[in-house]
């Protein structure tokens, strides 16, 4: 490594998922108990002891638990889990062993990264871990509780999700524009299962966001103070056009995108709690 260590002791809790990702099971890459010894060496670790036949999860804990206060020996484990030279075989696990030790390396406020297959620890914001949970109001409903099309539902969670990940990663811009999408994708889907008449005449491949809040709101299934605050995600939204964000003297930041997370989970509830009785 180049960089200087940023790590400090970690968290119990985080060397058991850390032991535990090492190990790997059906979902992440499976590592045989000499193949973990082999691992920590491949990692620059020296004086590996050999696998003794112990507990893979149990073995693995130990040896991490006995370099606890040595910030530089477990730098070298995260780092080499986001080597792709461990995944010669099998390239397309690198994303996925990067995902998991995310997960929980964030509340210690580190990321590991892999920008040009040169991994590295980074520092990052703990409040990361739970974009739009720390906001003002809580997302109450699933996306499947408020539209019926079960591929369409999917479809659209997977685009909250990805919003997610550009929020772990500090895309503010991204995590705008792709909350933005998935709010005129739920609200087109709504109304066309609501009423699809309220669209009139228009194409439904080319209405605007503004008309969807507009109609919504109208609808009575959101509210005025999300109707308002939908209309300035919508601006931001249209930052996707880089012109419209040069215009502008503003440029989206964790604070833009904290208000963001607040329309879309208000306008999610609204919608929830405003889905008509089946049958009705």
């Amino acid at each position: 490594m180049t960089q200087e260590t940023v790590l400090g002791p970690l968290d119990g809790n985080t060397l058991k998922e850390l032991a535990r990702v090492i190990c790997g099971d059906d979902h992440l890459y499976y590592r045989r108990g000499f193949e973990i010894a082999q691992f920590l060496e491949n990692a620059g670790w020296r004086n590996v002891p050999e696998y003794d036949g112990e507990y893979r999860g149990e073995w693995t804990l130990q040896l991490l638990t006995a370099r606890r206060d040595s910030p530089t020996e477990l730098e070298k484990v995260l780092v080499r889990l986001a080597d792709a030279r461990e995944y010669l075989e099998e390239p397309d696990v690198l994303p996925t062993v990067v995902n998991a030790v995310n997960t929980f390396l964030v509340h210690e406020g580190f990321r590991l990264e892999n920008p040009g297959g040169r991994p590295r620890v980074v520092v990052c914001d703990p409040a990361m871990a739970h974009p739009g949970q720390q906001a003002p109001v809580e997302l109450k409903a699933t996306m499947a509780e408020i539209i019926r099309e079960a591929r369409m539902a999917a479809l659209l969670q997977r685009r909250l999700d990805e919003a997610r990940t550009c929020y772990v990663n500090g895309a503010h811009v991204a995590a705008i524009i792709m909350l933005g999408s998935l709010l005129e994708g739920v609200l087109l889907t709504v109304i066309q299962e609501r009423d699809a008449s309220l669209l009139g005449n228009k194409d439904p491949d080319f209405i605007g966001l503004k008309a969807l809040i507009g109609i919504c709101h109208k609808e009575g299934w959101i509210d005025v103070d999300m109707e308002r605050f939908s209309q300035a995600l919508r601006e931001y939204r249209n930052f996707v056009h880089p012109r419209c964000e040069f215009r502008e003297a503003h440029t989206p930041d964790r604070d833009t995108l904290t208000v963001s997370w607040y329309v879309v989970n208000g306008a999610l509830n609204d919608l929830a709690a405003s889905q008509p009785a089946a049958g009705a």
